[in-house]
């Protein structure tokens, strides 16, 4: 379990950049490797750093399969569906994933079949393997330090084999949500977050610099064979004792 690699840069704009370029590095060097990108999505701040740039980029899309870290149980025709977001860049009007290699939450079955049905897909996807391993997940981070639908105190932080879970009682709005959960997010191979603003200075020191005490859900990503990037801003990481630029 490597120590994570921080990145800080100027701009967000920058973060955006950085962010696609090791996407499609990583991307491609599975494809090259495995013979597809198995890639896990969140919403929020990732989903408008990635759907700016990474529509444009060059890669075997065809060879990307696509899921998401978590998802809120809500129509499809909702404006908080973090599937439709990126459907809308990455697959519609001419977008270059095809539409069969992004895989959404069924948002039409109750909450709990949601979940068994995404990890049955997933579990097919990966070969029927008790552990999938992604190729690379895209995480965000709230400012209570939860990353995915994984809150603080919650229940959900202790589950040690499902790899997909419901969860019904979400402190943060819609309560009705799907998502992975700590043995599968930490047995990927890469995992990124990307933060920027003075806004979330606060919480970036408490989850890379904590003083001990139970750590925050974004502190507990951690892949145990794999790798683990920040990219920040410089506003984000003003808190930072200890900043490296690459």
């Amino acid at each position: 379990m490597a120590a994570p690699t921080v990145i800080i840069l100027e701009s967000e704009t920058e973060v955006s950049t950085k962010l696609c370029d090791i996407v499609i590095e990583k991307a491609n060097s599975a494809i090259e490797r495995d013979g597809r990108f198995t890639l896990g999505l969140s919403g929020g701040s990732m989903a408008k750093f990635l759907c700016n740039g990474l529509p444009s980029r060059k890669t075997a899309w065809s060879k990307w399969q696509v899921f998401f870290c978590d998802e809120r149980h809500v129509p499809y025709t909702d404006p908080e569906c973090t599937y439709t977001i990126y459907k809308s860049k990455l697959v519609d009007n001419g977008g270059p994933l095809p539409s069969e290699n992004l895989h959404p939450i069924n948002p039409e079955l109750p909450v709990e079949d949601a979940a068994k049905a995404y990890k049955e897909e997933i579990h097919a996807m990966f070969g029927g393997e008790n552990l999938p391993r992604f190729h690379l997940l895209l995480l965000g981070m709230g400012p209570d330090g939860h990353t995915c639908s994984l809150f603080p105190g919650h229940p959900l932080l202790q589950l040690s084999s499902e790899i997909i879970a419901p969860i019904s009682d979400s402190p943060k709005p819609p309560p009705k949500r799907v998502t992975m959960t700590f043995p599968m997010i930490n047995n990927c191979e890469c995992a990124i977050f990307a933060s920027c603003g003075g806004g979330k200075a606060e919480i970036v020191k408490k989850v890379l610099e904590s003083d001990g005490g139970e750590p925050l859900p974004a502190a507990r990503v951690r892949p145990t064979q794999g790798e683990l990037i920040w990219i920040l801003d410089k506003a984000a990481a003003s808190q930072l004792k200890a900043q490296s630029h690459i």
